[in-house]
């Protein structure tokens, strides 16, 4: 199997399948040391879709996992035959599709009562392919924006943990998960909007970012931009 993204999440999985006794063909991030724990190869790809041929070559069972990945996978990656792509997002689908440093940011501005990571496919969209699975826990009325993306963080482990091995005998399938509210999108032009909720009740706990200042540098600097800077914005995500 083959692993794409970053940073202490990508690293912890990487050293899970290992020590489970699966194969680590390759992974794919920015820092070698990601693949350290499983002896396995390292690519470092600004672009994954521009290696599609390697990963289809490395790849020995047609897995290819994406944990805490920025990049979006696109053709010619997406139609190489034999590939499976899946995702372990921080957010749940459809509900927190996009970045989850913002997606946790609105999520607690508006008022939702749930969050968690999910497990889907990955098909041509954004977040959009089926789920396989998801892990949820409550976010409570004092919750902070630090305290709620380390559930998440943590919840993506566990999940990547409980649908490895489904995955890789082929027994995953689709699942029928409850509905997690309306579909909302949470890129770098949501940030637009932050002005309109500076009075907002929830806003000091929901832009507590505490140590993920460090690890979410554009939701930093939104949070520190003057007004006459922003864009004119709406409370409503549509």
């Amino acid at each position: 199997m083959i692993f794409v993204g970053e940073g202490a999440l990508l690293r912890r999985a990487v050293t899970h399948a290992a020590t489970q006794g699966y194969p680590v063909d390759l992974v794919c991030s920015a820092d070698p040391l990601d693949a350290a724990a499983a002896d396995a190869a390292h690519l470092a790809a600004a672009d994954v879709n521009a290696h599609a041929d390697a990963l289809a070559r490395a790849c020995t069972d047609g897995i290819v996992w994406s944990l805490n990945n920025r990049q979006i996978f696109r053709e010619p990656l997406l139609r190489v035959d034999g590939l499976r792509i899946l995702n372990i997002h921080n957010g749940l689908l459809p509900r927190h599709r996009g970045l989850p440093s913002v997606a946790v940011l609105f999520a607690l501005l508006h008022g939702d009562t749930e969050y968690g990571a999910t497990a889907h496919e990955v098909d041509a969209g954004i977040d959009t392919g089926p789920v396989l699975a998801e892990h949820r826990f409550p976010i409570g009325p004092e919750d902070r924006y630090h305290q709620v993306m380390l559930r998440g963080i943590r919840a993506c482990q566990a999940l990547f943990e409980q649908v490895l091995p489904a995955v890789t005998t082929g027994t995953a399938r689709p699942a029928r998960v409850a509905s997690a509210q309306p579909s909302g999108y949470y890129g770098l032009r949501a940030l637009d909007r932050l002005d309109a909720y500076r009075d907002h009740p929830a806003y000091p706990r929901a832009t507590d970012l505490g140590p993920f200042a460090a690890h979410a540098p554009e939701l930093a600097r939104a949070l520190v931009r003057p007004p006459s800077l922003r864009p004119p914005g709406r409370c409503s995500d549509g």
